[in-house]
């Protein structure tokens, strides 16, 4: 058995998508395993780029899987969208399954979602709005209606009756807005469900027939550690457990069926919406690094925060997702400034620690803790080997080593998969 978990280790956009499509080529199975289309990756083949937030990145090969599991939340008008558009760029996409347990995005979640944000002012989380968080909160209140229902059009009626009834109620009398029609809603989800039913399956089943036979299986998380619900910056944080831990839960695996973690970091930090961000930068260097590294959401288009690395973050992240390993990506972004700094603590009251607070209001009164090593102005896109990097960028990978106690699988210079240098087999025993 041989289960491989990809973790996003800051809050997210560390480029997953490109590890997962790099590790996936040797891989016979690739899980989606929580999230929603609210977490968008860029992933270049053959030269082709393609923009991705609820299909896995396993699609690209005929050959391999791409599962979207049961701790996944799916909106399958957008799920169908993607998947005419990918198939529109001549990849077939017969290799999906989606889980019959996944729970399903309903027109009300994203309505409820933006306007319960709206509704905080200046205390909103900064939700893409997708109606991710609203499809959680009906799954844990029992009250959810999952794939499989899509299938059963009588079934679907009487769960979608029952809760609709509800969510009107809060549309009309909270909201101000028109209450959702019932019957043109079955018909649209009844529809979505037949145009889907070829893809729907027991993926537990699937996955765990594979792990059983000791073919490969790769899992993918969306967001990152920080945007965990229990483990992230609390309440600016995602609905589900991007982490290691909740591979386990949304794929249908157990925990002795994992071999390795791979958490995914920048070489530096970004983040997308709201929260305390303590290396933050609102200089000129902040909007460098964002300006050459693209830093702009995939599904959002917003500009991303950026500051320097964190090692107080990625310490947290490598503890709660049991990294085993770290790929690190876009080096060749810091090229060219004749400074560097990696935050290794912070100061608080006076204090210094090492740990990321629990209490938000500690961490924004955290103040980094930087060591400065020097920059390097050569271009290393072309680097093939982590010898051949100018020293001072093979200083910078050393020192995060130390600072993380965890070793590099990968690190990356540039966006695509031939500027991704690997370090060892991560399939071998």
């Amino acid at each position: 058995m041989s289960g491989i978990v990809v973790v996003g280790s800051q809050w997210g956009d560390e480029g997953k998508g490109k590890i997962t499509n790099f590790i996936a080529q040797e891989a016979d199975v690739v899980v989606r395993y929580q999230g929603g289309n609210n977490a968008g990756h860029t992933i270049y083949v053959d030269g082709k780029k393609f923009e991705l937030s609820s299909i896995p990145s396993g699609i690209f090969n005929p050959n391999k899987l791409a599962v979207i599991g049961n701790g996944s939340v799916v909106n399958p008008k957008a799920l169908l969208e993607e998947l005419h558009a990918i198939q529109a760029q001549g990849i077939p996409a017969k290799n999906l399954r989606i889980s019959d347990r996944a729970h399903v995005i309903f027109p009300y979640h994203i309505l409820l979602d933006k306007l319960a944000d709206q509704r905080k002012g200046a205390g909103k989380i900064g939700t893409t709005g997708r109606g991710i968080g609203p499809a959680y909160m009906d799954k844990a209140a029992r009250t959810g209606i999952r794939v499989v229902d899509l299938l059963d059009k009588a079934v679907l009626h009487e769960r979608l009756s029952t809760v609709l009834a509800e969510k009107n109620e809060l549309l009309v009398k909270i909201y101000e807005q028109a209450p959702l029609e019932l019957e043109s809603l079955v018909d649209e989800f009844y529809g979505y469900g037949q145009a889907l039913k070829d893809y729907v399956a027991d993926t537990a089943v699937l996955v765990n027939d594979f792990l059983d036979q000791n073919r490969r299986v790769l899992l993918e998380g969306a967001q990152g550690a920080m945007l965990d619900i229990d483990h992230g910056t609390y309440p600016y944080v995602t609905s589900s457990s991007p982490v290691g831990g909740g591979a386990t839960i949304g794929a249908g695996i157990g925990p002795t069926k994992i071999s390795r973690v791979i958490g995914v970091a920048k070489a530096y930090t970004s983040r997308v919406g709201d929260g305390p961000f303590p290396t933050e930068l609102f200089d000129a260097v902040g909007d460098r690094i964002r300006e050459i590294g693209h830093e702009y959401g995939v599904v959002t288009k917003r500009p991303r925060r950026i500051g320097w690395l964190d090692t107080v973050v990625l310490r947290h992240a490598a503890r709660i997702g049991g990294f085993t390993h770290l790929s690190l990506n876009s080096l060749d972004v810091l090229s060219g400034l004749k400074t560097v700094k990696i935050a290794v603590a912070y100061e608080l009251d006076g204090s210094r620690i090492e740990h990321y607070p629990a209490s938000l209001s500690d961490v924004r009164r955290a103040v980094p803790v930087y060591e400065e090593l020097p920059g390097w102005e050569e271009d290393i896109t072309q680097v093939k080997n982590r010898a051949d990097l100018p020293v001072n960028a093979q200083n910078y990978l050393k020192r995060l080593e130390e600072l993380i106690g965890v070793p590099l699988y990968t690190f990356a210079v540039g966006p695509s998969n031939e500027q991704t240098n690997i370090l060892f087999d991560i399939w071998a025993n």
